[in-house]
């Protein structure tokens, strides 16, 4: 089980190969089911265009809270491991922004989880995004549904 907070742009395919390849619980033949979410900041919102993203988040207790919430998901769906890296500071439109991967013996629990651990980090977790628009910035008050 890994969870990041990480201030620098990422290749979130680069990132989820490298990691099932140096973990010992996700070897070939160990899981069945691997099922992955990426977020990218969009160019728009609310109708108008954004240029740039600041996220930011309370050190030490996004950390636990995330952790927390991995090791629930692990519990809950019989998972054989779980994933979050999640990008902090100033992001660009295209940009990944959230990698969410769980690994398991059947379909169901990976993606279930997978979309658990997604929902929960756009509707509890401790970050808060201020956009750039053209003119002006605004913080986000509210995070888009599903």
């Amino acid at each position: 089980m890994t969870v990041e907070i990480r201030p620098e742009d990422y290749d979130p395919w680069v990132e989820l190969s490298r990691y099932q390849a140096r973990s010992d619980r996700l070897q070939p033949g160990a899981f069945g089911a691997c099922a992955s979410f990426v977020g990218t900041m969009r160019d728009f919102s609310e109708g108008d265009n954004v240029s740039s993203m600041t996220l930011e988040y309370y050190p030490g207790m996004t950390e636990k809270q995330l952790n927390d919430l991995v090791e629930g998901a692990i519990a809950n769906h019989e998972l054989i491991d779980a994933l979050i890296l999640h990008r902090v500071g100033e992001v660009r439109p295209g940009d990944a922004i959230v990698l969410v991967a769980t690994w398991s013996a059947h379909r169901k629990a990976s993606f279930d989880a997978c979309r658990l651990i997604m929902e929960h980090l756009k509707s509890q977790a401790p970050f808060w995004k201020k956009e750039q628009l053209s003119d002006s910035e605004r913080w986000v008050e509210s995070n888009t549904s599903g």
